[in-house]
């Protein structure tokens, strides 16, 4: 166990021990072999080699996000008066404009929130849930003539649950928001109303969407092909870099919600609007559904990792996945691998083999599912499952058994803290891409500025497995905010995007700050892995086949290795998540604020 003032010296210190010279980047290539062209990129003389940028500091407040313009309008709610909930709830209703590719108000929300004053963590689920009025058997039927009775459609209508983004503003404003949510929404408004310049990756990611949407609507999968096409193909393929985009019907819509309040978007006229557009192109979705909305207040969990408590939330979400990891890696000297060696990798791979099939068998809406949550994050359960770690990869990895009595058992992440010592970590998203493909309108010509989710399409259609579709249910999430702290202190607020990358990101972001030493900035920065494959939540999925992703950074010798140990490898480029994080110094209470290379945000403070 390492004493805090040593991972703080580590992370505080301006150069980090040196690893291997790492290998020239390279382009996706199933031959690690091949010498991938170098990139363009100069170097530091201070830090770890593998960081981009230095941290960026600050006393009184600090915002992380995926978009430059919503850090900023983070900042100026802070300075305003406003607290990190209030910010919060700006940033992402202003994310919901200017990255529409990875959330929205018709998506969901997690948030996990450090409260100074209780000096305790708060966890937010505001996932949406099926409609009431259609059954397994139906949404089956449905499925089929869609193509497959066991997958449901990634778009199109039957993917849609209730959206609960807007539920958790409300929430979050209602126990920690200082300002009117008024005051919270006018910046997207205005920015809305007036319109932003499109950056650089979100382009590229919308462009290539309205791509898929056009085969998708052609093709007839997603119902309604005008919409989207209204609203966001910008000269029929969406925005290029430094495009001006401007959305008045989500000005409308949020202005809205700003005087007349959350329930606006439940039991109003939006309700009545959503859920008339659903009805009117063949969804099973009515107003009941949305009226019985409601967003939950829940505990959340953790493991403690060398000293460190590191927290998630519990089912429906996948955030226990990363616990279960670290629980497996705990007795393992990672430090003394180091990141340059197959054996620290070939761990890293096999603990999340293990905690993935896991997840495939056992997580589920705890409303209809009994997850045994204390069971899997348990000493005794990870010393049991870590015996099937050996020298060699793992061929086929299946969940593993419970005692008898428990037998019956694309997305944006931000964070934000303010000069009351209040943190907030919280994650969004409409999941693949910018959603189903469906807008939906008032009935009168106009959208009302955004895209329904396509969460549903994580259920199982297996109704024995514990994740299979019912009405009134929640599906399995992969969106997870995370946190840390020492000895009941708050240390960070973290989180890193990207489907199933999530909690092997989670895992690894903390590996590197406390196991290698990794300041806050450059843990997020350094190569990462992915593991693909094996069995799915959705009951989907082969368990004999998989392939490790790997970035540049990590060298062909060590590549070599692992397939000398039977993984599958190779590079990729694009596929690893977006990382943010605030590191508060337990001792002069300095802000410490990271964005990573691969997105176009920035971390700001004052």
């Amino acid at each position: 166990m390492r004493p805090v003032a040593a991972v703080l010296a580590a992370i505080l210190a301006t150069a980090s021990p040196a690893l291997a010279q790492p290998t020239p980047p390279q382009r996706a290539s199933e031959d690690p072999s091949v010498q991938p062209p170098r990139k363009d990129q100069g170097d530091r003389n201070t830090g770890h080699e593998g960081k981009t940028r230095s941290a960026v500091l600050g006393r009184h407040g600090m915002a992380a996000t995926s978009q430059p313009l919503a850090t900023q309008i983070a900042l100026d709610v802070l300075k305003q008066g406003g607290s990190a909930a209030d910010a919060a709830i700006a940033a992402n209703a202003a994310l919901g404009l200017m990255e529409p590719t990875g959330n929205g108000m018709g998506g969901d929300l997690f948030a996990i929130v450090w409260s100074p004053t209780e000096k305790k963590l708060y966890g937010l689920n505001a996932s949406g849930r099926a409609p009431l009025g259609q059954t397994l058997e139906q949404l089956r039927a449905a499925s089929a003539q869609a193509g497959d009775a066991n997958d449901i459609p990634d778009w199109g209508w039957r993917s849609v649950t209730i959206p609960g983004a807007v539920s958790g503003w409300g929430m979050l404003h209602e126990k920690f928001g200082k300002l009117p949510l008024a005051d919270d929404l006018a910046p997207a408004i205005r920015y809305a109303e007036e319109g932003f310049p499109v950056s650089e990756l979100i382009s590229y990611y919308w462009r290539s969407t309205m791509e898929q949407f056009q085969r998708l609507s052609d093709e007839g999968i997603v119902e309604d092909g005008e919409n989207w096409k209204t609203l966001y193909a910008v000269n029929g393929v969406g925005p290029q870099e430094g495009e001006i985009f401007r959305n008045p019907d989500l000005a409308r819509t949020l202005r809205t919600i700003a005087e007349e309040g959350t329930d606006a978007f439940y039991k109003g006229e939006l309700a009545e609007d959503m859920a008339a557009y659903l009805e009117r192109i063949g969804g099973p979705h009515r107003k009941v559904d949305f009226e019985r909305h409601t967003a939950n207040w829940v505990e959340p969990v953790s493991v403690n990792y060398r000293g460190y408590d590191v927290w998630e939330l519990p089912p429906n979400g996948q955030g226990i996945a990363a616990l279960q990891m670290l629980n497996l890696l705990e007795p393992y000297d990672l430090a003394s691998m180091g990141r340059d060696s197959d054996e620290f990798w070939h761990l890293m791979i096999e603990a999340k083999k293990l905690a993935f099939a896991d997840r495939a068998k056992y997580y589920a809406d705890p409303d209809f599912a009994q997850t045994p949550v204390e069971w899997l994050l348990s000493d005794e359960y990870a010393e049991e499952r870590g015996k099937l770690i050996g020298a060699r990869a793992a061929e086929s990895v299946e969940g593993g058994r419970l005692p008898g009595d428990l037998e019956a058992a694309d997305t944006i992440y931000m964070t934000v803290a303010d000069s009351d010592g209040m943190m907030v970590s919280l994650i969004q998203s409409n999941y693949r891409g910018m959603g189903s493909g469906l807008v939906p309108d008032d009935g009168e010509g106009n959208t009302l500025g955004f895209m329904f989710q396509d969460r549903g399409t994580q259920f199982a259609l297996d109704p024995e497995h514990p994740n299979a579709y019912a009405p009134g249910k929640r599906p399995f999430h992969t969106i997870i905010p995370a946190f840390l702290t020492k000895d009941g202190e708050p240390l960070m607020s973290f989180g890193l995007m990207g489907g199933a990358m999530q909690p092997q990101g989670h895992a690894q972001i903390v590996v590197n700050m406390i196991d290698m030493g990794l300041d806050v900035q450059a843990a997020g920065d350094v190569a990462r892995f992915q593991h693909i494959g094996g069995l799915e939540p959705t009951g989907l999925g082969d368990l004999n086949d998989d392939v490790v992703e790997v970035e540049s950074g990590i060298s062909q010798e060590v590549v070599r290795a692992l397939q000398a140990r039977g993984h599958q490898v190779k590079y990729a480029v694009g596929e690893f998540g977006g990382y943010q994080a605030i590191w508060r110094d337990p001792e002069t209470g300095v802000y410490w604020g990271a964005s990573e290379m691969r997105k176009d945000g920035h971390a700001a403070g004052y």
